[in-house]
């Protein structure tokens, strides 16, 4: 499976180049004096996003990364040359941690952000910066400092404005491949979808919107069955969320069962996330016999507000769409 979503790595910036011990030999130039110069800047070691990378999978072959040493410092007071820094590229999304401590060090939010995870040693001086009144001659410099190793911990959550949830078989992959030009496996058995989805869905008014298409859910997905914890972190990042109900698969004897077991597992992954904006929307409305199954979700769900959709006929489809659009404009409103 090449979606990579969680992952340890070693980096370490380059170590600083030796100060230089040198002494001026020209001719008619007797008792020249040091001319040592100083050692060169270990590169750094630049964390940078960028929307070329979507997941982290790169590392799963790769993980030790060194940045270049700085040069050591040359007569006639010429300054080694720095080593050149590492830049290692990450997808937007990425949680940075030091494995050791646990401390966050950067939350990639955007494309683009570079940060500097581990400084280059500082060059060790050369023997000019030694010489005294009383010293005139030293025979001495300094080493370059080392750099720093960091054990780091990245972890991925996708950056997604909308998350389709469910479970299994509920119709997520397909309606993301009919409102954007996402193309996810689609197939009429449970777990088909193995990675998540991203898709960009552009309404006829107004801002386009990232869906994101989230594996099935089952019971017990906070405590890792099915696919479990290893995707209920890419739903933190949305802001609303579409729940997904097959209604050909809606018991009416206990209508809410489905929808009460994903929130269940929201709530147990973490409440902030069970807390967040929810669509409740009835799927594969065009199978036959959906019709009491429908009436008896809506007369124990009270006062929700319930889309009725089928993605395969796009019935109810922009409706969902329009919806989307100014429940975030609405969101959008309330972070101004």
């Amino acid at each position: 499976m090449k979606f990579i979503d969680e992952v340890f790595i070693t980096v370490q910036s380059g170590d600083g180049g030796r100060g230089c011990v040198s002494f001026r030999r020209e001719k008619f130039v007797p008792r020249g004096g040091p001319d040592g110069g100083d050692g060169g800047k270990g590169g750094d070691v630049i964390l940078k996003s960028t929307s070329h990378r979507r997941t982290l999978y790169p590392f799963r072959f790769k993980r030790q990364f060194k940045a270049k040493n700085g040069a050591p410092g040359q007569g006639k007071q010429k300054t080694g040359k720095s080593g050149p820094d590492l830049i290692i590229e990450i997808p937007p999304g990425t949680l940075v941690r030091d494995a050791d401590t646990h401390e966050l060090l950067k939350d990639f939010k955007r494309s683009g952000e570079a940060f500097v995870v581990a400084r280059g040693g500082r060059g060790g001086q050369g023997n000019t910066r030694f010489k005294t009144s009383t010293n005139r001659a030293p025979r001495f410099a300094q080493d370059g400092e080392s750099g720093q190793i960091l054990k780091l911990h990245l972890e991925l959550k996708l950056l997604a404005d909308v998350g389709l949830i469910g479970l299994p078989n509920a119709g997520k992959s397909t309606l993301i491949s009919v409102i954007s030009s996402a193309t996810p496996k689609i197939a009429d058995y449970p777990f088909t979808t193995l990675t998540p989805n991203l898709g960009v869905v552009q309404p006829e008014n107004g801002e386009s919107f990232v869906v994101a298409d989230i594996p099935g859910l089952i019971e017990g997905a906070h405590q890792g069955a099915g696919l479990g914890i290893q995707f209920l972190r890419h739903i933190e990042r949305t802001r609303i969320l579409v729940h997904l109900i097959d209604a050909a698969g809606i018991d009416p004897a206990h209508p809410l069962q489905s929808c009460e077991t994903i929130n269940r597992e929201l709530a147990g992954y973490s409440p902030q996330l069970a807390e967040k904006p929810q669509i409740l929307v009835l799927t594969k409305m065009d199978l036959p016999g959906t019709d009491k199954a429908v009436e008896s979700f809506k007369a124990a769900a009270g006062d929700q507000e319930i889309l009725l959709i089928s993605a395969v006929t796009k019935n109810g489809v922009d409706r969902l769409i329009a919806r989307l659009t100014q429940r975030l404009d609405i969101l959008d409103d309330r972070e101004q």
